[in-house]
């Protein structure tokens, strides 16, 4: 239990912005499952489309402090490479 207005205001924000960016990380790794599942189907039109989709979220993620800029680029990279060997 917070023993101060500060902590409990901290614990308070701290719940908030945990949903906030759970339901964040959620909504970005929808948008890369879209992108691998057109890759499994070999739909390289409909995977191109996702993969246009996905980058600004996860760019987006990134901004927002959700995501480390690496790990996005190397998610963004290895996806293009399975759209480009369809």
């Amino acid at each position: 239990m917070a023993n101060t207005p500060q902590a409990a205001k901290r614990i308070r924000r701290n719940t908030k912005r945990a949903a906030i960016n759970g339901a964040r990380k959620s909504r970005i790794r929808g948008f890369i499952k879209k992108v691998e599942t057109a890759c499994t189907e070999g739909d390289k039109k409909t995977a191109e489309e996702a993969l246009r989709a996905a980058q600004p979220e996860i760019a987006r993620g990134v901004a927002r402090g959700v995501m480390h800029k690496n790990t996005a680029a190397r998610k963004m990279s290895r996806l293009s490479k399975r759209i480009a060997s369809l």
